[in-house]
């Protein structure tokens, strides 16, 4: 009988659906599969992924329920335990990227005997030394130092009351863009593979999946073991972030094909980097890789 394992945080805003949906009637869903879990600690990515790719073995299907924080986790785990292990995803977050992705919006789109196919994540470094895996995309500068917002206090209570709509989070990174867009330098001056960015750029984005933050569309690069797309962008104008916003709704977000992006700033730097919503300040470096990596990861799409 293969294993399942079940990655979910009780303390997460839409727990209460989780256990209905799911946990409730683990049972008679799962029936066929010997069942384990795994539950979200507040102890940082790094720490959950540490713990969690210690539970995992070879032939294992690990099921992430929750937003793109508990699926990233549930990825990077199985990524770095090197074991033979398949992901699921349901979403149960604010923009549920890596969900829309795999096409795994509800129960009824998966079959989890179905053959997995292969996603290839992008692997950032900081410095030459290894931050973590993305399966979707990546972001650094002021769209990065923006999802922090999310962690505070009084926004994760008004959440857990019931306050789930992701145009809610919309209005709340709204408000703060207008707010801190010209307070500071984002991004100092860098390049991209040696060549130069646009003026005064305040982003740099790697998208890899089918949606970043929900709305912007990406393409089908997950299934690709060499290519992405990436571009560096001057978000602190008005003007410039909604062309951005309008191209990448209607259409794609812009930006070019790349099989990998080193980003050398001028100086010594301070920025923030994140990848699906989970963000890190970093000091004093001078570099950022972002690339496709050697790794696949086994996943399950819509069926």
């Amino acid at each position: 009988m293969s294993r399942l394992i079940l990655i979910y945080n009780p303390n997460s805003s839409n727990y209460r659906r989780v256990k209905k949906d799911v946990l409730d009637k683990r049972e008679e869903i799962f029936k066929s599969y010997e069942l384990s879990e795994y539950t979200i600690k507040k102890i940082g990515f790094e720490s959950n992924v540490k713990n969690l790719k210690k539970e995992i073995e070879d032939g294992d299907l690990c099921f992430a329920l929750g937003g793109d924080a508990t699926a990233a986790i549930t990825a990077n785990a199985i990524l770095e335990s090197e074991k033979d292990a398949t992901l699921a995803v349901l979403p149960y977050g604010n923009f549920n990227d890596l969900a829309r992705t795999l096409g795994t919006m509800k129960l009824k789109d998966l079959d989890l005997a179905s053959k997995p196919i292969k996603l290839y994540p992008l692997e950032i470094y900081v410095d030459k030394e290894f931050w973590r895996y993305a399966t979707c995309y990546v972001t650094i500068g002021m769209t990065a130092e923006a999802v922090e917002l999310f962690d505070e206090p009084k926004f994760r209570k008004y959440m857990q009351k019931g306050h789930k709509s992701s145009w809610r989070s919309y209005l709340a990174l709204a408000k703060w863009y207008f707010k801190n867009r010209k307070k500071k330098i984002f991004l100092p001056e860098f390049t991209i593979n040696g060549k130069k960015t646009v003026k005064k750029a305040s982003d740099y984005a790697a998208v890899s999946g089918k949606s970043m933050c929900r709305v912007m569309k990406g393409g089908e690069d997950f299934k690709r073991p060499n290519v992405f797309r990436s571009k560096a962008y001057k978000t602190i104008s008005f003007p410039r972030l909604f062309m951005l916003m309008a191209r990448s709704i209607l259409h794609r977000t812009p930006g070019d094909d790349t099989k990998g992006d080193i980003l050398e700033f001028k100086d010594k730097a301070t920025v923030e980097l994140q990848a699906e919503g989970e963000y890190q300040t970093f000091e004093n470096i001078k570099e950022i890789e972002v690339k496709k990596g050697t790794k696949c990861l086994k996943v399950i799409t819509k069926n």
